[in-house]
């Protein structure tokens, strides 16, 4: 078992002003555990017993003490169609939730795919008219759903043009249906942070900060709903030693602040003890 440690910051610098970037190293999570997972590729959800860990076309439920794979899900052999790009994923009243795209394929779709956590067989889907990107991270809060959904600089050939560019990459609260009622876009000092890719993950913490990664970094962004305008606000930055950002997770039947992670390079589970954050 690879377990990573790094230190806990203890306290939270002074934030830059509102037309400044905000940091980058004011905070720093701690590893707690590293549990090997296959599927550990494109993010983890939890819940009271298990962790889970998705990958592109499969999904693998695992013990939350012991590690052990206690079921699956495979459909590597749907790779061209229908599950072909799963991403950030979230239980929910015993079912789990992903968020899914036809990533890279163009033009785009996307859609939540549904799972029952104790038999892990697939039992629905709704897609998106129109989506506003490829479908990354989907969570509950509040009594809303939640949602990224990613654009991307990068150009895929055959295409000649970006994917979408990242900034056009947006935050959406969704009602029971998974209808549209707002949208926000990213703060454009953040997406130096995430391009050419884009927003990957995201989970509200019980503090009531949006927790939010990218695809590459080390980070994960704090962020805020504005009292006014269109714009999130990117309050600080948690640093995680080793990190590469993708979906994430809290754990919402602790009382500690734990957020499970993952690290595709090493195919990683990671329990994180997060930093508490109090803002002005």
């Amino acid at each position: 078992m690879n377990i990573r440690h790094s230190v806990l910051a203890l306290f939270l610098l002074p934030l830059s002003a509102c037309s400044e970037p905000a940091p980058l190293s004011s905070l720093y999570a701690q590893t707690l555990r590293a549990y090997p997972a296959p599927d550990a590729f494109q993010a983890v959800a939890v819940d009271a017993t298990h962790f889970y860990a998705v990958n592109n076309f499969s999904i693998g439920r695992h013990d939350k003490d012991s590690g052990e794979l206690q079921g699956s899900w495979d459909g590597v052999s749907a790779k061209s169609g229908p599950i072909i790009h799963l991403d950030s994923a979230m239980v929910y009243e015993g079912l789990l939730y992903a968020a899914h795209s036809n990533f890279p394929q163009w033009p785009m779709a996307s859609s939540i795919e549904v799972w029952d956590v104790q038999s892990m067989q697939h039992l629905r889907s709704h897609a998106f008219v129109d989506p506003l990107g490829s479908m990354t991270w989907l969570d509950r809060y509040d009594g809303f759903w939640w949602g990224g959904f990613g654009n991307y600089d990068r150009i895929i050939p055959p295409r000649l043009q970006a994917y979408g560019e990242t900034a056009n990459t947006v935050v959406v609260k969704m009602d029971d249906e998974f209808n549209i009622l707002e949208q926000w876009r990213l703060p454009e000092e953040l997406l130096p942070r995430l391009r050419p890719m884009s927003n990957s993950g995201g989970s509200w913490g019980s503090d009531g900060y949006l927790y939010l990664t990218g695809h590459d970094h080390p980070e994960i962004y704090v962020m805020t709903i504005p009292e006014s305008g269109a714009v999130l606000r990117w309050e600080t930055t948690v640093m995680v030693e080793g990190f590469d950002g993708q979906g994430i997770a809290w754990d919402r039947d602790e009382l500690s602040p734990i957020l499970w992670g993952i690290s595709r390079a090493d195919a990683e589970v990671w329990r994180l003890q997060m930093p508490s954050i109090s803002l002005p």
